[in-house]
C-alpha cells in the first residue's frame, strides 16, 4: 500500500504552558495532552474514546475553524518501555492499510500523521454523529426503517468490497467502528487495527464475539489443533497445513451479517456463534428459527440464511450480497412465536475481546474494544470537515497522493 503523507520536516508538536508534560519514565496520561498543539494551530480539546491502541481526541483547527478527530498511537508500553518491532509492526499496519483504503467515499479519510517523541497522532476526519451502534441503540433512527437500513448497509458493503479487491481484510466489523454523518443516510467505515492482507489468519479470538464467525470465534483452553478443534468449526482447519485458520474474507460477511440484523431488529442474533451458545444451536437446527424470535421479512430470513452459512466456502460474497440487498423489498414482518421455545437474544451492548499486540499469540479477554466515540468499542470516522490552504493538515483524496488544497468532505 502508499504510504500516507507525514508532516514536513522541522514540525514539531508544541504545548500550552498549563499543560506541559514533565518528562517522566512513565508515558503521559491521556488527559496531560489536553490542551496540545500540533503543528501551528491544531488543538488536542478532548478525549473522545480510549483504548488498547491508543486515545482518540477530538481537535480544533485555530486557522480554518474546523473539527478533527486525532488517534494518538503511543510508542511505549504503559510501563514506560518502548514498543518492540512487532507492536511497531501493528501500529504502521493500521495505518498503511486505513491509508490505502480511504480514497472510497464510505470509508473515513486519513488527513495527516503528525510524528511525535512519544506518540504518533493520525489525523482523522470528524463525525459528531457519533457511531452506527449509538444510532441504533440510543437514537433508533434504523430499527424498523427498512428503507434507511437498506441505504445504510449498502453503503456499509460497498466500503467493505472496495477493501476486498484491495485484498485487506478488516476483521472487526461492528457497529462500533462505522460512523454516522447525515442524520443516518451516510455510514463510514472506520477503525483498521485489526485488518490484514492475509486472505487466512490463524488469529483466533480477535475482535467481538458477537460478530466473529464460528471458526474466528474458536476458544480452546489449550492452542487449536486439527485435533481439538470442535465438529462444528468447519473454517477453523486449513487441511493443506494441517494448522487451524479461518478465511479472513467469509469471516467479514459473516460480521456484516450480524450488523444486518442490528439494523434491522435492534439486536444480536446470539451472543457468540459457537455450540455453547443455545441460540445459535437453535439455528443450526432450524435455519428459520431467528424468524421465531426477531421480526424479519422472509427474503430477509433467506438472505441471513446465506450469511450465516457454517461453511466458509459456500457463504455468499460481499458483491453477491450486495445484490441481494439492493432488491429486497421488505426487511420486516412480525416475529412468528413457538410457544416452547424460550430462548432470549443476547443484550444489545457487545462483549469484546482483544488482540494484543504484544504477543504473537495472546488473547486480553478483560479489555473493551477498541476506541469509539459514544460506546465501548468502535473507532474513528468522521465527515463535514476541510482544511486551508495554509493549515497543517491537508486532505488525502487517493491513495496515491495528499491534495492541498481546501476540500469539503
Amino acid at each position: 500500500p502508499p504510504t500516507p503523507p507525514h508532516s514536513q520536516p522541522g514540525l514539531r508538536t508544541r504545548q500550552s504552558a498549563q499543560n506541559t508534560v514533565s518528562q517522566l519514565k512513565l508515558p503521559p496520561t491521556p488527559e496531560s495532552r489536553l490542551g496540545v498543539f500540533l503543528g501551528k494551530s491544531l488543538e488536542l480539546r478532548s478525549i473522545l474514546g480510549t483504548g488498547a491502541y491508543g486515545v482518540v481526541y477530538s481537535a480544533f483547527d485555530h486557522y480554518s475553524h474546523n473539527w478533527y478527530a486525532v488517534k494518538a498511537l503511543p510508542k511505549t508500553n504503559p510501563n514506560g518501555e518502548p514498543l518492540d518491532e512487532r507492536q511497531r509492526e501493528f501500529q504502521s499496519r493500521e495505518i498503511q492499510l486505513h491509508y490505502a483504503a480511504s480514497a472510497h467515499p464510505n470509508i473515513v479519510s486519513m488527513l495527516k500523521i503528525v510524528d511525535d517523541e512519544d506518540c504518533t497522532y493520525v489525523i482523522l476526519e470528524y463525525c459528531p454523529e457519533g457511531d452506527l451502534f449509538s444510532n441504533i441503540t440510543e437514537r433508533g433512527i434504523y430499527v424498523s426503517n427498512g428503507t434507511l437500513v437498506q441505504r445504510a448497509f449498502l453503503q456499509i458493503l460497498d466500503a467493505v468490497e472496495h477493501c476486498h479487491r484491495l485484498g485487506i481484510y478488516h476483521r472487526d466489523l461492528k457497529p462500533e467502528n462505522i460512523l454516522v454523518s447525515n442524520a443516518g443516510h451516510d455510514v463510514l467505515l472506520a477503525d483498521f487495527g485489526l485488518a490484514t492482507t492475509d486472505s487466512r489468519s490463524e488469529d483466533h479470538g480477535c475482535g467481538s464475539t458477537y460478530y466473529m464467525s464460528p471458526g474466528k470465534s474458536f476458544c480452546h483452553p489449550s492452542p487449536p489443533s486439527p485435533t481439538n478443534c470442535p465438529p462444528f468449526c468447519l473454517e477453523c482447519l486449513d487441511q493443506s497445513s494441517r494448522k487451524p485458520s479461518y478465511r479472513c474474507a467469509p469471516n467479514d460477511v459473516w460480521s456484516l451479517g450480524v450488523i444486518l440484523v442490528n439494523l434491522t431488529c435492534g439486536r444480536n442474533p446470539w451472543k457468540q456463534a459457537s455450540e455453547e451458545d443455545s441460540t445459535y444451536r437453535a439455528f443450526k437446527k432450524d435455519r428459520n428459527f431467528l424468524k421465531t424470535i426477531l421480526p424479519l421479512s422472509d427474503e430477509l430470513n433467506e438472505i441471513l440464511g446465506m450469511i450465516f452459512e457454517s461453511n466458509p466456502v459456500d457463504r455468499i460474497t460481499v458483491s453477491e450480497l450486495k445484490n441481494l440487498i439492493f432488491h429486497c423489498r421488505t426487511f420486516t414482518a412480525p416475529p412468528q412465536p413457538q410457544p416452547h421455545l424460550q430462548l432470549q437474544t443476547p443484550p444489545q451492548s457487545p462483549v469484546s475481546v482483544q488482540f494484543k499486540v504484544s504477543s504473537a499469540s495472546s488473547i486480553d479477554s478483560a479489555g473493551s474494544s477498541t476506541l469509539s466515540y459514544d460506546s465501548d468499542g468502535g473507532s474513528m470516522l468522521s465527515s463535514g470537515s476541510s482544511s486551508s490552504d495554509d493549515s497543517d493538515y491537508t486532505r488525502c483524496d487517493s491513495p496515491d497522493s495528499c491534495d492541498a488544497s481546501s476540500t469539503d468532505v
